[in-house]
Formats: structure tokens, C-alpha cells, sequence
């Protein structure tokens, strides 16, 4: 799926089922929230924090509910997704294409920031 065709599915979601989108601030406070907690699953899991009693270890439902709220906000604001993270990749990559590549703090670490 391309983030344009999710852009269209969590459209055609809003008008079927969800009435209407809510107002951008409640959208942004939703965010704010589903932000909060993915934080809450990456502290237990990769911190220094246990799951309580009961809590799930559901990364991916939180990363995707982080993900529907942003394409929610993206819909309503009128902004394409995929133009704006091609611009954003076109600018990290002139920005920082040397940048990482010298940086001696990532050096010898893998990807998962384990030396």
C-alpha cells in the first residue's frame, strides 16, 4: 500500500464509519496520546521498564495508530504524504549525506545501536 492509497482508505473510513473527521486540535491531542503510548511499549521493551500485569507488548497496534492519526491530520490539512516525505528524504539527504557517514559516535554500532 502506498501512502497515497492509505491516504484514500482512512478517508473512505472516516466517511463510512467515523461520521466526520474530528477537529484538527483533537486530532493533534489524539496524536499527542498514541504518541504516548508507543513511548509506554518502547520503555518496556527496549528500556529499562517491565510490562506490568496485563499490559500488552503491542508495538505494531501503536505504531499504527500513531500512523492512522497522522494520515487523519494529513487528510484534513490537505497535505500529500508522499510529496512531503519525498521532499523531507530529498532534504535529509542533501542535509546529512555526509554527515552520519563522519560521525565517529555511529561508528562500529549496528542498526539496533548494539556495538
Amino acid at each position: 500500500m502506498t501512502l497515497d492509497e492509505a491516504q484514500q482508505q482512512v478517508d473512505a473510513w472516516i466517511r463510512t464509519y467515523g461520521v466526520r473527521y474530528f477537529s484538527e486540535l483533537t486530532n493533534l491531542a489524539v496524536l499527542t496520546e498514541e504518541v504516548g503510548e508507543l513511548a509506554r511499549v518502547m520503555a518496556r521493551r527496549y528500556g529499562d521498564q517491565s510490562f506490568k500485569p496485563g499490559e500488552k507488548d503491542n508495538l505494531e497496534e501503536e505504531l499504527a495508530d500513531v500512523l492512522w492519526v497522522l494520515i487523519c491530520l494529513a487528510n484534513q490539512t490537505g497535505v500529500s504524504l508522499t510529496d512531503a516525505f519525498a521532499r523531507t528524504l530529498e532534504k535529509k539527504t542533501r542535509r546529512d549525506n555526509t554527515r552520519h557517514l563522519n560521525n565517529p559516535k555511529l561508528k562500529g554500532k549496528s542498526n539496533d545501536g548494539k556495538e
